[in-house]
């Protein structure tokens, strides 16, 4: 699993139209912990066991992460095309 950052998974929600309670349900963690998550600037505060937890849900909902390299930031893309 590649590293995933706080504005990876708020955009990855955005993307998905996807509150912070329908995230917390479909990857079995509080809301709370998903708000705390998100605030942090750069770096993810969370266990692995969570981040797991986080990146799965939101590539099962569609959610392709991409990393940060030469070109860019870390970013986000949807699995298919909206129609």
């Amino acid at each position: 699993m590649m590293m995933i950052f706080p504005v990876q998974i708020r955009a990855a929600r955005v993307l998905l139209g996807m509150s912070q309670a329908e995230l917390s349900k479909r990857a079995f963690i509080s809301v709370g912990t998903v708000k705390r998550i998100e605030a942090a600037r750069d770096e993810l505060a969370g266990t692995m066991s969570t981040m797991f937890k986080i990146h799965a849900a939101l590539e099962e909902a569609g959610i392709i992460f991409i990393d940060q390299d030469e070109r860019g930031g870390p970013g986000v893309r949807l699995r298919h095309r909206l129609p």
